[in-house]
């Protein structure tokens, strides 16, 4: 029985984005993209079939595993256009820089405020790091791996329905600038919406992605810590 469910996990969780999939096509509403219906309809179904999630992903993990391989898929376009990235490497890297830091800083501050426990508190802060390297990061600085792949979908779905009025309102016209923002904000639900758009915005992506992970690794144990102590120990004795 067991093996039943999860064969049905697995084959209805591909339907089930393929149908969201046609929908978002056919009525090109920003609110029907797949990544963000395609949970609530699972939810739904779990709810009303009385499901354990412990039963669900006991075959839909098949598809949770096959993060790691598609984040390094991403590499195939970087290397296409890896001469135009090494033109802007500069700006990359120290945007990058700048936006993991304060992505950090922000979740630690924003968790502290809203009076989120401890384990909330670590969980949130690797929420702007693709899901893989943020369960790590998460682990790594005692957070739960679980809830932060929570956040970082959360973080991913929201960023990628806001990036399109950003960029309207910040007149954001160039391929780099756009796609640098999504990787950044959205990691790879944005790089998969940047892509949408056209290769070079989706090659910025990958590339901020990836850039932003590698980054978030050292900050999250060095900078991260010292934010920890000056505010637990000085601000807030």
């Amino acid at each position: 029985m067991t093996f039943v469910i999860a064969v049905i996990s697995l084959l209805g969780t591909i339907a089930t984005f393929y149908a969201c999939k046609a929908l978002h096509q056919k009525f090109q509403k920003e609110w029907l993209t797949p990544i963000l219906i395609t949970p609530l309809v699972i939810i739904i179904v779990l709810l009303v079939t009385d499901t354990s999630y412990a039963s669900y992903n006991a075959g839909a993990n098949i598809l949770s595993n096959l993060l790691g391989p598609a984040t390094v898929a991403f590499a195939v376009p970087i290397y296409k256009n890896v001469q135009l990235l090494k033109k802007h490497a500069f700006e990359i890297i120290v945007s990058i820089a700048v936006g993991s830091a304060v992505a950090i800083a922000s979740s630690y501050i924003i968790a502290l405020v809203v009076g989120l426990n401890n384990e909330l508190v670590h969980s949130l802060v690797p929420r702007s790091v693709t899901t893989p390297i943020a369960m790590d990061i998460s682990n790594m600085i005692g957070g739960s791996p679980t809830l932060t792949a929570v956040f970082v979908m959360t973080t991913g779905i929201l960023a990628s329905l806001l990036a399109p009025i950003v960029m309207r309102l910040c007149q954001f016209k160039k391929p780099s600038a756009r796609g640098l923002m999504l990787g950044m904000g959205a990691h790879g639900t944005g790089t998969s919406k940047a892509f949408e758009m056209g290769e070079l915005e989706g090659t910025f992506a990958s590339l901020a992605m990836i850039v932003a992970a590698l980054i978030s690794i050292v900050l999250s144990t060095t900078f991260f810590p010292v934010l920890e102590h000056v505010v637990m120990n000085i601000l807030l004795p």
